[in-house]
């Protein structure tokens, strides 16, 4: 088939992936197995560059490839696709939020001038989590 297949090393280029990603990738079912060449090298379709560029942003926008693996399936069967991009999206506006808390506290920890640990629990002007801990309760 000549031009259209791709062995590994030059797929995993192409893709800006590594050797080693294509096979974890097949054994995780994201990647489907390749043909063989009489010489027993690798040889996928040009299409899985593609493919691997798809998982790669995937994973970049914060699913997991368990969910890539959903999401492609999904893209198959014309469904789903949608939903999941929106619960993706409520997860990560979620942990946004969740981050800003944690910058804001950081910000206030530096302006409270928390050098030292313990000594910033027990002041009172301490913005840390654990200022919120009773010591007579434990």
């Amino acid at each position: 088939m000549g031009e259209a297949e791709l062995r590994s090393g030059r797929l995993a280029d192409a893709a800006g992936v590594t050797v080693q990603t294509l096979r974890y990738y097949e054994r995780r079912g994201l990647l489907p197995a390749p043909r063989r060449s009489p010489g027993g090298h690798r040889l996928y379709p040009a299409e899985a560059v593609t493919l691997l560029r798809v998982v790669k942003t995937a994973q970049r926008l914060g699913f997991t490839l368990a969910e890539v693996a959903d999401l492609l399936a999904a893209g198959r069967q014309d469904t789903g696709m949608r939903t999941r991009a929106r619960d993706k999206l409520a997860e990560v506006e979620r942990r946004l939020a969740d981050l800003t808390v944690v910058r804001d506290t950081l910000r206030a920890a530096i302006s409270a001038g928390c050098d030292d640990l313990i000594t910033c629990a027990d002041s009172p002007r301490c913005p840390l989590p654990f200022a919120d801990h009773d010591p007579a309760t434990v």
